[in-house]
């Protein structure tokens, strides 16, 4: 063995380097993880920033070979970062070397939505706090004409992005600059700052504005027309990169397509009992779920949903910390927030920073309502909240010293992490406390949601056929158009909020479907422990040691999980 090899840094060092060289180049990644230095900065979203970021990643996976030499780079710890890190740095690589990057438009996940979010994430508690936010703002046209290049480059090499997630995007910029008359969203955010910074901050929310508005122009005046011909869909070979890069696996898809279509038909079996205990007679489950919208259960007014959010997470952490989970103090915090205007409809979470100092967060998009009926809200906060995202992702950042910072923060797998949430969700309901027929049918709502995502996600994407069973269209292929008439006529979510996660597949092909499938692999994994331990399984232990693994692909979740 070489002295090289001896002193090569082991497999977590690695990762570890790896996301302290991924800052310097994506500040945003910094203010995310909490770390100083990045607030005043934003990432080069040209090509030229995408092939450096290409090019560290590369750099890695050789670094990676040589730490598994090293002696104790094969030990389970070790081997368990060395397996993340190389799943995912190749998965990213197979997408940057196809181009996909050179046609990242779409409404929710998208270096542009990364521009803006970032400024809902940064510390706003000093002066210099917001002296760095005003430098941010003003480093907004140079980022944005980055990505820009990168769209144009994908123009030229034939790699268009789909005219549906272009369509909303122009949308979504128009209302975040305030194009029908009204305030920008920027102008609203330094709206609180201090008043010795009033024109650092006016200046650069009016430049990062600008920006905004001058990339909306060339979308609609440019690119739209450009890619009108464009399909929505990406087909076979596209959909093979993007749901490994999503689940962290080679998936067999028609397997996948098949579960999804048996996950209907047991949900949409449930859904229907519990219906008549709604609304006695109820032709269809959404029939009784439009009936919970007039007459349900149902919270008044955005400052009033917020602080009935933050009670439910509060009393989900009481009532489950000490029984079925031990939570470290830091975790314990976790704070509701209204999500800003133009946001995509589905609630989402943020992570908290690695010292903590800024919690987990959940955000609630309004959409214009100030009417929330409660049934599908409690279930998508134990999801969002308490105990999803919040008690997994939150409890990674608490023992990220222990395994390393990539694998608790960098290197999360999609499927693994919604797969947990529904997981989520589920044992909610196992533990009783959704205790209402209103509450069990408005779950079983969201399970539906999640079915079909994975049936239409694949369906229309392959252009697969609609089978024999299917009490809709069977025979036909899917197109976006059947998509969208099945999943609306198989939700109980309004007509606006179907129309948006449509398009979010459509952006994000293999990305919805984790959700099932992950679920499935974390079942799977409780089941096999609880076979191998019998009356000694203890199911609080178990969701620890699993909340402490840190990410994992589907590829090696279910056999960790089995050996808890």
């Amino acid at each position: 063995m070489s002295d090289a090899t001896k002193n090569a840094p082991l497999p977590r060092q690695v990762a570890d380097a790896y996301v302290d060289a991924l800052v310097e180049i994506d500040p945003v990644l910094g203010t995310h993880l909490g770390l100083p230095g990045s607030a005043e900065r934003l990432p080069d979203l040209s090509p030229a920033g995408l092939r450096a970021r290409a090019h560290l990643a590369r750099t890695a996976l050789e670094r990676l070979a040589e730490a598994e030499r090293r002696p104790g780079g094969d030990s389970a710890a070790e081997r368990r970062c060395a397996r993340l890190l190389r799943e995912r740095l190749t998965a990213e690589l197979d997408v940057h070397d196809a181009g996909e990057e050179l046609r990242a438009v779409g409404n929710l996940i998208s270096p542009l939505h990364s521009v803006r979010n970032v400024f809902t994430m940064m510390p706003l508690g000093s002066e210099e706090d917001w002296a760095a936010l005003a430098r941010r703002l003003s480093a907004v046209p140079a980022a944005l004409e980055g990505y820009r290049a990168a769209l144009a480059e994908g123009l030229r090499g034939g790699l268009p992005a789909g005219p549906r997630q272009v369509a909303t995007v122009i949308g979504q910029l128009g209302e975040w600059t305030g194009a029908d008359g009204g305030e920008s969203w920027f102008a609203g955010l330094v709206s609180g700052g201090p008043g010795a910074l009033r024109a650092e901050l006016d200046k650069g929310a009016a430049e990062a504005a600008g920006a905004m508005a001058a990339l909306r122009d060339w979308l609609r005046g440019t690119y739209a027309p450009a890619v009108a011909d464009a399909p929505d869909t990406v087909g076979r070979e596209r959909y093979r990169l993007w749901s490994r890069y999503w689940n962290g696996t080679a998936l067999d898809l028609e397997e996948a397509y098949a579960y999804g279509w048996e996950e209907y038909h047991g949900v949409h079996a449930r859904m229907r009992a519990e219906a008549d205990k709604v609304l006695p007679g109820a032709t269809t489950p959404w029939e009784a779920l439009r009936h919970l919208d007039d007459h349900g259960r149902a919270v008044e007014g955005v400052a009033e949903v917020r602080a009935w959010l933050q009670d439910l997470m509060d009393e989900a952490i009481d009532g489950l910390d000490g029984t079925h989970f031990e939570l470290a103090g830091p975790i314990r915090r976790v704070e509701a927030m209204i999500a800003p205007p133009g946001s995509a409809a589905a609630p989402y979470y943020t992570t908290p920073s690695l010292d903590f100092s800024r919690p987990g967060r959940t955000w609630l998009p309004t959409a214009g309502r100030t009417r929330f009926p409660v049934y599908d809200l409690v279930t998508t906060w134990y999801h969002e909240g308490v105990p999803g995202h919040h008690l997994q992702l939150a409890q990674w950042v608490y023992v990220a010293d222990r395994l390393s910072r990539y694998q608790t923060t960098v290197g999360m797998v999609s499927a693994n992490a919604e797969g947990w949430a529904l997981y989520a969700e589920r044992l909610m309901d196992e533990l009783g406390f959704l205790d209402s027929p209103e509450l069990r049918l408005g779950y079983l709502d969201a399970q539906m949601m999640r079915s079909l995502r994975v049936v239409v996600d694949i369906g229309m994407h392959l252009g697969l056929e609609i089978p024999g069973h299917s009490p809709f269209r069977p025979g036909e292929r899917w197109t976006p158009e059947l998509a969208l008439e099945f999943f609306g006529a198989h939700s109980g979510r309004p007509a606006d909020f179907v129309a948006s996660e449509l398009v979010r597949y459509l952006g994000l092909p293999g990305q919805a479907i984790g959700y099932k499938l992950g679920e499935r692999a974390w079942l799977a994994g409780r089941a096999a422990a609880r076979a191998a331990h019998g009356d000694a399984f203890d199911a609080k232990r178990w969701h620890m040691a699993a909340l402490s693994l840190g990410s994992l692909g589907l590829d090696d979740l279910v056999a960790e999980l089995s050996a808890l």
